[in-house]
């Protein structure tokens, strides 16, 4: 009997870049590799990178330099560098790091196993083009393993938005949308798994088109899976928010109150320097509309402060809209030129003043965060529970929110939904205790 082939695996990023390691270590396992968890021990090294953070390919570079002792003392061992850096960086990669055998871009991974025998033949394997057929028919379906409660499902790549501060555009294309047909059958394969929610992903994934509703239709269709429990997804476009969008959180009962609506900035002048195409009040009528139809649900967003030529005015204006909105999360960054943006040759905001700005932004958020979750002390919240606690009979999941909830329960155990009475608020997640 063969010994297997071990894959090492690091994800950087976001939730779309969890989702296609999975698919890849799918694919090679297809080629008879298992992965680990120690680079030490694999045959295969991949670095799933993202390329949305400022020095992205340089930290890319750093972590490859670590990886030069094992390629000595294993000359077979296959480096391949995968996601948006690659994408972006794919013939500078190969050109500057000559242990890297084989660089594959977002769209392309399922043509993994014809690279890496590519690269084992001597050859070194670059794949950064946008092919026409559909990277998820070139994959094998899933392995029938036991899979944790909760999943990610991709159903829409790229962005035709075009916001002057980011790569996506040129990384992950333009928008395309998987057919409902297909999404559903992932589905069904993810709840037969033992998966009871699923979380829907998409650089703008309410542009998601590939059912005659549009992502409230998709959404209605999975809500009548059996075992399907929880449904959620990310991340959203303000501009592609539509009503039916907005009536389906206060329709859908599996669809969870919790919301990412990245608005990025409060200033109207800022907001049309960015490219966004909404104005600060059309984000605040949106967030009306969808509290009415859902009115206890939780709103999440995200911030560029420092962005080029914002001045102090522009940064209160965000605050401003922060005060009035009231958000249970957000994600807060300094703006970082991203090469090959039109943000990236504008003049620039001061460091200093920028790292003020975001330390002001962070601490009032920081205040709303904690508000919304004190204010959960004394309420029932159903929670599903996904994996033991750090302590002895404890367990810990997520409330309908995206509340971290721990328990200590001799009952319970993971996958299992309960209802908990929450009884104190910590740091960073709830206690709670099962309700009778």
């Amino acid at each position: 009997m063969s010994v297997p082939k071990k894959l090492f695996i690091k994800t950087y990023g976001c939730q779309m870049n969890v989702y296609d390691s999975e698919r890849m270590a799918e694919v090679m396992g297809g080629e008879g590799y298992v992965e680990t968890d120690r680079a030490e021990d694999a045959d295969m090294i991949l670095l799933n990178t993202c390329h949305i953070r400022e020095k992205a390919a340089e930290k890319v570079y750093s972590e490859l330099g670590r990886f030069r002792p094992l390629k000595a003392a294993k000359p077979d061992l296959t480096i391949g560098v995968a996601g948006c850096v690659a994408q972006a960086e794919g013939a500078e990669i190969i050109a500057r790091q000559p242990l890297v055998d084989v660089v594959v871009g977002p769209q392309s991974y399922h043509r993994l196993p014809e690279l890496t025998a590519k690269a084992r033949n001597g050859a070194r394997a670059l794949d950064t083009e946008f092919p026409a057929d559909d990277k998820f028919d070139g994959m094998a379906a899933r392995p029938k393993a036991r899979r944790g409660p909760t999943a990610y499902l991709t159903v829409q790549e790229g962005c035709d938005k075009f916001c002057a501060f980011c790569v996506v555009p040129y990384t992950r294309g333009a928008e395309t949308s998987r057919p409902a047909d297909r999404v559903m059958a992932e589905a069904w394969d993810l709840v037969e798994r033992g998966v009871r929610e699923i979380t829907l992903l998409g650089q703008n994934v309410n542009a998601y088109n590939g059912h005659d509703g549009g992502l409230a239709g998709l959404i209605r269709v999975l809500a009548g899976i059996d075992g399907l429990e929880r449904i959620r997804f990310t991340t959203s476009h303000p501009n592609d928010m539509d009503e039916a969008l907005i009536a389906a959180h206060g329709e859908v009962e599996k669809l969870m109150p919790y919301l990412h609506l990245p608005v990025q900035s409060g200033s109207d002048r800022i907001l049309k320097r960015m490219n966004r195409k909404h104005t600060a009040k059309d984000y605040l009528l949106l967030v009306e509309r969808i509290r009415a139809a859902r009115p206890d649900i939780l709103m999440s967003g995200d911030f560029i402060v420092g962005f080029p030529e914002e001045t102090e005015a522009d940064f209160a204006a965000t605050m401003a809209l922060v005060e009035t909105v009231g958000y249970g999360q957000a994600f807060s960054f300094k703006y970082s030129p991203r090469p090959g943006t039109p943000a990236a040759e504008r003049d620039q905001v001061d460091l200093a003043e920028a790292d003020d700005r975001l330390q002001r932004l962070q601490a009032l958020l920081t205040l709303q965060q904690r508000a919304r979750q004190d204010a959960m002390v004394g309420r029932e919240v159903s929670v599903l529970f996904e994996k033991p606690g750090r302590f002895k009979g404890q367990l810990a999941g997520k409330s309908e929110y995206l509340h971290s909830v721990h328990v200590l329960t001799e009952t319970a155990s993971a996958g299992e939904i309960a209802r908990v009475r929450v009884v104190a608020s910590n740091a960073n997640s709830l206690t709670g205790e099962i309700v009778a």
